[in-house]
């Protein structure tokens, strides 16, 4: 999106500005004196590398926290996701929602593994297993289920799927490490879930993340692809790449472990207060969370119904983006639009009219222990502005684009 600099407040009648940026995913950081204790503590050992003690207790705290039985940390969660999709054997063609980041996809293609899009269902922005098993062929050999905003999954329905047609199950958990189904973890479901911890998500590690299961054999074959194939210190038995989280990393991802509950906590007083202050805006509908489950809340995202706004989407983000406030559209424009797959399967929006629906109308906002109650209050007090002005507020940014 080009978005210029725009004489926002003079439209909005004086709604307060940012001098700083906000934006989503900036990182939380814990206890600065604690990581650092660690960091110097791995530069004693110069052990960096190579499944530190540092990996090995982030992985035991991990599958502790979680309930699971085997916790494979990793570089990041794109190739957690790629060394899961090849130690399940899947091939052909495998079931995903095209509402996702662009890894979810990429992990597929980049092993000649057709990822099918699937439509999600509007309440819930997951995939819809009714559209799922409409979309089964001979060639189906799995489904990836992504957690979408770390609400989960129709996980029950998608395990029923799976074992009828005899298909492998993978979830990607990136949005919901934190997050529970039923009263048990987010991470302990199908065949295996992939945890991403990345700068941007609630819980960080620096950069990474996991993959997780309860399949013993799958774990080893997970371990050893994740090391080059090697067995033991010469002995390679297994194809395999270099996906290991370094100790730093690790070390970040401990530290981030003794904060979690203070994260959580945060997000969940930063959701409240969102919904507090968006209540009543004619066509904007914040997402809602299961409060008798575990959550992380870590997003606030919005449906923004222009029909009732009477302002798009991207008005709106162009707004908040002048004021320092830097929304954003997700998972626009779709995979299903992005490349290759474009190309590849020009007429699959046709099969996705959910999924079309809402890459126009979703947007998220800023969140974490960066940002204040506050903020929060003047970020929404400028949506309410943009809204009531809607008319004014469109023309001075068409006048803004014209110009430029």
């Amino acid at each position: 999106m080009n978005i210029k600099t725009v004489d926002t407040l003079a439209i909005l009648g004086g709604a307060p500005s940012f001098t700083e940026q906000l934006y989503v995913g900036r990182p939380n950081i814990g206890d600065r004196a604690r990581l650092l204790e660690r960091i110097n503590d791995i530069l004693d050992r110069r052990w960096l590398t190579n499944h530190g003690p540092y990996v090995q207790e982030l992985e035991k705290r991990i599958a502790d926290f979680l309930g699971v039985k085997h916790c494979i940390a990793m570089c990041n969660a794109t190739v957690a996701l790629e060394i899961a999709i090849r130690a399940l054997g899947l091939k052909g063609e495998v079931i995903v929602p095209s509402m996702t980041f662009i890894a979810t996809a990429h992990a597929l293609q980049w092993q000649e593994i057709t990822p099918v899009f699937c439509d999600i269902d509007p309440v819930t922005h997951n995939l819809d297993p009714k559209q799922v098993e409409n979309m089964i062929t001979p060639r189906t050999t799995g489904i990836i289920g992504v957690h979408l905003w770390g609400r989960p999954c129709d996980i029950n329905a998608l395990e029923a799927i799976a074992a009828q047609h005899n298909l492998k199950l993978l979830f990607d958990a990136a949005h919901a490490f934190g997050s529970s189904y039923t009263g048990r973890m987010i991470g302990t479901f199908g065949n295996a879930e992939v945890l991403s911890f990345h700068a941007t998500k609630f819980f960080n590690s620096l950069e990474g993340g996991a993959v997780v299961t309860n399949d013993d054999e799958l774990a080893q074959r997970v371990r050893l692809m994740q090391n080059f194939g090697f067995e033991g210190y010469d002995s390679v038995v297994y194809i395999g790449t270099n996906g290991k989280m370094n100790e730093m990393s690790a070390a970040m991802g401990l530290t981030s472990m003794e904060s979690l509950d203070e994260f959580i906590s945060t997000n969940y007083r930063n959701y409240k207060h969102y919904q507090e202050e968006l209540n009543g805006i004619p066509g904007i509908t914040p997402i809602i969370y299961n409060e008798s489950e575990r959550s992380n809340y870590q997003y606030i995202v919005m449906e923004v119904d222009e029909e009732k706004t009477r302002i798009s989407r991207d008005h709106l983000v162009k707004i908040l983006w002048a004021e320092n406030v830097i929304a954003r559209r997700y998972f626009y424009p779709g995979c299903h639009r992005m490349e290759p797959y474009r190309s590849y399967f020009p007429h699959a929006g046709l099969l996705l009219p959910e999924t079309e629906r809402l890459v126009e109308q979703l947007m998220s906002l800023p969140t974490g222990t960066a940002v204040t109650l506050d903020d929060i209050s003047i970020i929404c007090q400028i949506i309410r502005l943009a809204v009531e002005h809607n008319t004014e507020v469109v023309d001075r940014l068409n006048l803004v684009s014209v110009a430029s």
